[in-house]
């Protein structure tokens, strides 16, 4: 299983999401190359590349299934204001040529929301931006984020990710990041996963299918809200996720957790311990942890404590 979660990016660069990752457990990660709620990126440090790119050798992680990520506040759908619009198309392009710099070959992008203009428009507003991003001898391939629905988002059903595809020139360029919170927000039936990649592939073709987000959902089906839990606390529960990343069509396709960090007791809503080592554990052993929030809660104090 090629499995791994959303790790730090911070004063150690791309060497830090190694060592993060390693201590989960994993065998991939995906990161982004700055904070994901804002564009301030600073200069790729090239001798921090080389670092994390042996430890990634000597500890048997494939480089070409990490995963990077585009911030969330880029939006190619809405060219109301043509600065913001293009600032998102000229950022991009700097984002594929950060990771072209660092070896990474998949960047996930939210399409972005239409936010009052028409669907229409706005789904050709990101082919168009897609257009200008993925050149011929462009080293990456952006991945389309299947989203939940929420408020404008684009990319909630399979037949706008099939449009947005179908527009792009360069087809070797663009790829499909499923995320099971978002697909079961956007009225997808997990339970009933075949049926969907049966969908998906008749329509656009498994093939395009490059990363899968590992979430739960604290959601009901088809509630459009895009709230992640922990895995096997949520509505999608823990039998359904596990059929999930042991799907033999996506075998080779990295799987990448995003589900929430918890506090140091039921009622603290501060994000203090990571849940992936126990979570990632689990979907490799194939057994549920019952009291996993407590056994998070304990391996992390230990920790503290020594």
């Amino acid at each position: 299983m090629i499995i791994g979660s959303h790790v730090s990016y911070g004063s150690k660069g791309l060497v830090g999401s190694v060592e993060e990752a390693l201590s989960y457990g994993a065998n991939t990660f995906m990161f982004y190359t700055g904070a994901p709620q804002n564009t301030i990126r600073k200069p790729i440090d090239k001798e921090q590349v080389l670092e994390a790119q042996k430890l990634m050798q000597e500890n048997k992680i494939d480089i070409n299934t990490v995963i990077c990520h585009a911030p969330y506040i880029v939006n190619l759908a809405n060219n109301l204001d043509e600065a913001k619009y293009n600032f998102s198309i000229n950022f991009l392009k700097n984002e594929v040529a950060r990771c072209e710099e660092m070896a990474i070959k998949y960047l996930v992008l939210h399409p972005g929301s239409s936010v009052g203009i028409e669907k229409k428009q706005a789904l050709d507003n990101i082919i168009f931006g897609l257009n200008q991003i993925l050149k011929r001898d462009t080293d990456v391939t952006i991945l389309l984020e299947t989203m939940a629905g929420k408020g404008t988002e684009l990319g909630r059903t399979i037949e706008e990710i099939k449009y947005l595809i179908e527009g792009v020139e360069n087809q070797d360029k663009i790829g499909v990041c499923i995320d099971t919170c978002h697909l079961n927000d956007a009225g997808y039936d997990m339970r009933d996963f075949k049926t969907f990649l049966d969908t998906f592939d008749k329509e656009i073709g498994i093939n395009k299918i490059k990363c899968v987000h590992v979430n739960d959902s604290k959601n009901s089906i088809n509630t459009h809200k895009d709230r992640h839990a922990n895995i096997g606390l949520g509505t999608l529960g823990f039998e359904t996720i596990l059929n999930i990343v042991n799907n033999e069509q996506l075998k080779d396709v990295p799987k990448i957790l995003e589900t929430p960090y918890i506090g140091e007791d039921d009622n603290d809503k501060n994000r203090i311990y990571p849940p992936y080592k126990m979570e990632i554990e689990m979907l490799k052993k194939g057994e549920f942890k019952e009291n996993l929030l407590e056994e998070i809660r304990e391996f992390y104090k230990e920790e503290t404590k020594n």
